[in-house]
């Protein structure tokens, strides 16, 4: 009964993380304006559940250095997340971030000085196929798919680097400090943004109170909250389980948009094709990676 309730809150929480996106695109303040106010109650929120839990937030110099700049590749890569829904929609969004596990396949060899596999060679061509089919008709949505690719190149790249990270130091404290570097990484941003990128020359930072529960559920329900479960169900599920379970998110959040934007989400039908295929990729990495993981064990085992 209790791996059913823990496969539950999984699902939920990849459900949340789906909805993301959504919120982006309800949410009337711009994609910049959003991050700002996303990591601001997140740190707050963090810092809290830290200091009720009695989780220290000592961390060395250099190590609390990095992890703040990291939160910049954080920043950067919810910035161009929620741009990216709002230039096309939330499912071309979504595709373009179903790409993530396969930036992941090949940046995780480069920085742990490992062999790259055959096996994730093949599926990065199969999700690159996708990404060829959709962009073979008139594709009025390409600026969009292009800031999602490059934005779940940005979500790979910080999860790589944040594998070496959770070696040394809690993970809520690397949360923690990444939502204060993505934060001061946004204000930074915010005088150049002004200048030379607001469409209007204003910062748009009083959202209507709409804007402001659409906010509260994006920062605390999607980011603390969702967070914090995932952490303390790898306790106990499988990381195989976990992660293709959070491969699901495209999915469930190109179902959830169909559903609440049927007309603007309504998409060709290369598009679905294009999708699929990445999403195949997306899934078919796990189950091959644990396939030729026992495998090779084996192989091991016999010598």
């Amino acid at each position: 009964m209790t791996a059913t309730r823990d496969y539950v809150r999984l699902h939920v929480i990849v459900l949340f993380w789906g909805f993301t996106a959504i919120l982006g695109a309800l949410i009337t303040i711009p994609s910049v304006e959003i991050v700002f106010y996303r990591t601001l109650i997140a740190f707050i929120g963090l810092g809290i559940l830290l200091k009720f839990r009695g989780r220290s937030f000592k961390m060395p110099r250099r190590s609390a250095l990095q992890i703040l700049g990291t939160g910049g590749l954080i920043a950067a890569h919810w910035i161009l997340f929620f741009a990216a829904a709002r230039v096309a929609n939330v499912s071309v969004c979504l595709a373009g971030m179903a790409t993530c596990s396969l930036w992941t396949s090949l940046l995780e060899p480069l920085f742990n000085k490992k062999k790259i596999l055959f096996y994730e060679v093949l599926l990065g061509l199969l999700g690159l196929i996708g990404l060829w089919v959709i962009f073979q008709f008139d594709f009025q949505y390409k600026w969009g798919i292009i800031m999602a690719v490059i934005s779940a190149f940005l979500s790979a790249l910080f999860t790589v680097i944040n594998g070496s990270f959770t070696k040394r130091h809690n993970a809520y404290t690397i949360t923690f400090y990444e939502m204060i570097g993505a934060w001061l990484s946004v204000v930074l941003f915010l005088p150049f943004y002004q200048a030379y990128l607001s469409p209007d020359g204003l910062l748009h930072l009083a959202p209507v109170p709409l804007d402001w529960l659409y906010l509260m559920i994006l920062a605390i329900i999607c980011t603390v909250y969702a967070y914090s479960e995932s952490v303390e169900l790898m306790k106990r599920l499988s990381a195989f389980i976990i992660n293709l379970t959070v491969n699901l998110e495209p999915v469930y959040g190109i179902i959830l948009a169909l559903i609440l934007f049927p007309e603007k989400e309504k998409m060709p039908g290369n598009f679905y094709l294009g999708t699929g295929l990445i999403i195949i990729s997306v899934l078919l990495y796990p189950l091959l990676n644990k396939y030729y993981r026992r495998r090779y064990l084996k192989v091991d085992g016999l010598r």
